[in-house]
């Protein structure tokens, strides 16, 4: 059965900030199809507001229009689809964006982040049967963002798109586990696959970069040394086990982490998606040790290194997609270091926002205020 709901349209890329007076996304009554084959209805109850959504907001990074908005989110099933068996109405989830297929060679690897089946369904804004399941008020169907669009009350997404988590996690902390929790411990834990005693660097302290940190400390990093620039997350990196903070407006910043670590660290993280960081990140990585990349920065932005150390120094790049997760097992995972006081991901969350003022919540991430401002759509929890 369809429904209207509200939801946070985005009809045309790259209007200027502030975005409160511009207005990129438009809040619309827009109606949500039932659930197909192997689909579910979920009724949002938080979303998280992200780097990828500003960067795709702003035409860095090329997503279709129109359509709703929002890859990182969590809520509760309200419908099923022919086919879900595993789900029931009232299970709490947490949204996924990539739905991987479990068939194609990526997925058979143990690689669904890098799933190709999700990545085409993605370019076209379809979800994985390659449907669209919103229509607005002139009855035209609108796009997908990530097989999830989260800005809206409630979504129909793939099976594959969402992770069932214990209900006794509080709905709004529940959201940032599907990008920012996924994305920043996976890159320390499955990509760099930190071990005891190592040190560590994390460049640009979002809610990414500031889960890094977290990573870190449960890989028992000897040394994890935070950078950004602003004060604020700099003194949260330190209560969330940063060891050390260096603000990277200090012109001798490079040369401090390399004191501190006699010559580097063995992984650095860059999480700012901007190329000055990641020059900055690069610089710290001593002999043997690795730069690991898991920002989306500007697709034409273009790292110059000097290929011989590759060799002379064992020095390496690591790119990590959604902290390379397994998500049906990584997340489940992180929820329950999150229960048992491990893992303080309600540290990451900035402010709660009605979807109404979404738009005030992008400028304050455009601005660097913000970790992880999230949108409250009154579900309670």
């Amino acid at each position: 059965m369809s429904m209207t709901v509200s939801a946070a349209v985005v009809r045309e890329v790259g209007l200027p900030y502030p975005y409160a007076q511009s207005q990129p996304l438009c809040i619309e009554p827009v109606t949500v199809d039932g659930p197909g084959p192997d689909q579910v209805r979920v009724r949002m109850a938080s979303a998280g507001l992200c780097h990828s959504d500003l960067n795709a907001m702003s035409g860095k990074r090329a997503k279709p229009i129109p359509a709703v908005a929002g890859h990182e989110g969590a809520g509760v099933v309200v419908a099923v689809g022919e086919d879900v068996t595993d789900l029931a109405v009232g299970d709490h989830v947490v949204m996924v964006f990539v739905a991987a297929c479990g068939k194609c060679r990526a997925c058979v690897a143990g690689r669904p982040a890098l799933c190709a089946t999700s990545w085409a369904t993605r370019a076209d804004g379809t979800l994985a049967d390659g449907t669209k399941r919103f229509v607005d008020a002139n009855g035209e169907r609108l796009a997908h963002w990530s097989g999830i669009s989260a800005f809206a009350e409630e979504i129909v997404v793939a099976r594959r798109s969402v992770v069932r988590i214990d209900p006794d996690v509080p709905l709004l902390d529940a959201a940032v586990f599907g990008c920012a929790v996924v994305t920043g411990v996976g890159a320390v834990l499955n990509t760099a696959r930190v071990r005891p005693g190592d040190v560590v660097a994390v460049t640009g302290l979002g809610g990414v970069g500031l889960s890094a940190v977290m990573g870190a400390v449960l890989a028992g990093a000897a040394r994890i040394i935070a950078l950004d620039t602003v004060p604020a997350k700099l003194e949260l990196a330190r209560e969330l086990g940063a060891t050390d903070t260096v603000d990277v407006r200090d012109p001798d910043a490079v040369e401090r982490v390399l004191d501190l670590t006699d010559g580097g660290v063995d992984f650095s993280f860059e999480m700012a998606g901007v190329l000055p960081a990641t020059r900055t990140a690069y610089r710290l990585v001593r002999r043997g040790g690795a730069l690991v990349l898991a920002s989306l920065p500007d697709p034409s932005a273009a790292l110059e290194v000097p290929v011989a150390a590759f060799v002379s120094d064992e020095k390496r790049i690591l790119g990590s997609y959604m902290g390379s997760a397994v998500p049906a097992r990584d997340i489940p995972r992180y929820v329950e270091l999150f229960r048992h006081g491990r893992l303080p991901v309600d540290r990451l969350r900035s402010q709660t926002l009605p979807l109404s003022r979404i738009n005030e919540g992008f400028d304050r991430l455009a601005r660097g205020e913000a970790v992880r401002d999230v949108i409250d759509f009154g579900l309670g929890g």
